[in-house]
């Protein structure tokens, strides 16, 4: 199954030879970019001379029609008519999500109300904290479809004048950077009626980063597109890492008000001693939301990323068909993998709505935890280190979706405060707190991924079929007279100066961990004949110690542990 116009065999063959020796299941994250992106982006800017927009010069104006047509062919590629939008460049997702609630924030006489969806991503919950009205998290998709249908209520006391005192934005993520599964788009026509039966003020946020990468967003229904849409173009094309607002025009009013400007955005302003006044810009609503000089280097590089993505891929459909394929293979793949007792290995979080071949409820993504044949969990760190060692590059932890989080893992607010008092912290490695994982494992696919990463991933988590614990769990590392294992739980490393470390289980005494510290770094040193572990280190977190890995012997573990 190919619908590209260039086989994918090609494609990656010719664009994307970083992915020759490593598996790359973190598209979730971004993607990477093809090689011919890179080469038109150079040949571009080897060939023009560009200059700041703000000026008239022969070189600013060549930016700021680059600027501008850019702009324009990014709303087309969203299906967005200019008479009904703008979209507004920012620096990412989060930079537009923020750039919204300060708007709405500094609107006239107003209050900020916020309503989210609890399967967000961190950047767009943090908007809560600006919320003066107070804030609601949305806990279930039925309980957002009851609100807009049946119990709609909304903080909305009055002013004398009879204007609302509270603006409200709801939100939610039009694909769950978790799981993959998507939300629905219809959501934002219900909230519009909602809002229009009263005197009520209430706008709703799309935050599309995730959705964007593997799917059409299609604005083309104005009168049901949400009112703003936040997306980062990394996401998509792998470079350049830039963002941007889609604004309806019909509410780009609200965003005026904010009360930071930039240079760029105004058009006159007052440091008098007894008059300080500044005058916003009037024309387009772009002009008075980009603050300072845009990015007009990596806008001319969207050129660059749109061509070369429709030259290979064609159209997003085409990447929603092609990544959702090899999505549904390895879900029923993983899905299937028993233990020699029956039970499973692989522990999915899927929603109970979602169809891997249905791309309108699930994206190419996979999240899930691992059991051993005792139906203990293993280690979402270990599992990473592993894949590390086998050229397996994926996402771990708490992926900046704690809603998602503590649904599928079943963590009460109490249980997380809990677990941070005992010291679990973002990516410490704290894999598993009473019995429940702190995490998951997260493999995701895009536009160039091949069957082999299907098969590659398949086979990896195959190896921990019948594992009856966390010590069992065997890695391979270089040996120049053949291969060698070591528990995981006992020793990692990483090469090019990333972060390195030996893990010793809190149960082992200082005598057990240096003994099998020691068997581990001595088989690391045999193989150090090859001159790239020249200069490798290990570190002992508990003890925030680095040692030399090549000079390590039993005394100085001895000395490091105790």
């Amino acid at each position: 199954m190919n619908p590209y116009p260039v086989h994918i065999d090609r494609i990656r063959r010719k664009e994307y030879s970083l992915l020759n020796k490593t598996t790359y299941l973190d598209h979730a994250g971004s993607t990477p970019h093809p090689k011919s992106l890179m080469k038109d982006y150079q040949k571009l800017m080897n060939a023009h001379l560009f200059g700041n927009p703000h000026s008239q010069s022969p070189s600013s104006l060549q930016s700021t029609e680059g600027v501008e047509t850019a702009r324009l062919r990014m709303l087309h590629f969203f299906r967005a008519d200019p008479e009904h939008f703008d979209l507004v460049f920012v620096a990412n997702a989060t930079a537009a999500l923020k750039l919204v609630a300060e708007g709405v924030r500094g609107h006239a006489k107003s209050r900020l109300w916020f309503g989210y969806h609890a399967d967000s991503h961190t950047s767009l919950v943090g908007l809560r904290e600006l919320a003066s009205a107070g804030s609601r998290c949305f806990f279930t998709d039925t309980e957002v479809a009851t609100w807009l249908s049946e119990d709609f209520d909304f903080p909305n006391d009055e002013l004398t004048d009879g204007r609302a005192r509270n603006v409200g934005l709801f939100a939610y993520p039009a694909q769950s950077n978790m799981n993959g599964r998507r939300l629905p788009l219809d959501w934002p026509g219900k909230l519009r009626k909602c809002a229009s039966k009263g005197n009520t003020e209430l706008y709703s946020v799309l935050d599309a980063a995730a959705f964007v990468a593997t799917a059409q967003l299609d604005l083309s229904d104005h009168e049901n597109a949400p009112d703003f849409t936040a997306l980062s173009f990394y996401k998509i094309f792998g470079f350049p890492d830039l963002g941007a607002l889609i604004v309806r025009k019909g509410v780009g009013h609200v965003l005026l008000k904010r009360r930071y400007f930039g240079g760029g955005t105004v058009d006159m302003v007052i440091n008098g001693a007894d008059d300080v006044w500044h005058a916003t810009k009037q024309g387009a609503l772009h002009e008075a939301l980009e603050d300072s000089t845009p990015a007009f280097h990596s806008i001319a590089a969207l050129h660059c990323a749109l061509d070369v993505h429709t030259r290979l891929y064609g159209c997003m459909s085409n990447v929603s068909q092609h990544a959702g394929h090899l999505a549904a293979l390895l879900y029923s793949r993983m899905a299937s993998l028993v233990h020699s007792n029956g039970t499973l290995v692989c522990t999915i979080y899927k929603h109970s709505a979602s169809d891997y071949h249905d791309p309108r409820t699930q994206g190419p993504t996979i999240a899930f935890n691992l059991r051993t044949c005792r139906g203990t969990w293993i280690g979402k760190s270990d599992f990473e280190r592993l894949a590390t060692l086998n050229n397996i590059q994926l996402r771990t932890g708490g992926v900046c979706n704690p809603g998602g989080i503590a649904s599928y893992l079943d963590l009460s607010p109490r249980e997380m405060r809990e677990n941070y008092a005992e010291g679990l912290r973002c990516g410490n490695g704290i894999d598993e707190m009473n019995g429940k994982p702190t995490g998951i494992i997260r493999v995701s696919l895009g536009a160039p991924s091949h069957m082999q990463d299907v098969e590659t991933c398949v086979s990896f988590v195959a190896r921990f079929v019948d594992v009856e614990s966390n010590q069992d769990v065997q890695l391979d590392y270089p040996n120049p007279s053949g291969r060698r294992k070591a528990s995981s739980r006992r020793f990692f490393w990483a090469r090019r100066k990333q972060a390195t470390g030996i893990y010793t289980p809190k149960s082992w005494d200082a005598e057990h961990a240096v003994e099998m510290m020691t068997q581990d770094i001595q088989a690391v040193q045999a193989a150090s004949c090859s001159s790239e572990f020249k200069g490798e280190q290990c570190y002992l977190p508990e003890k925030e110690a680095v040692l030399d890995l090549m000079v390590l012997d039993k005394k100085s573990l001895k000395d490091a542990v105790q």
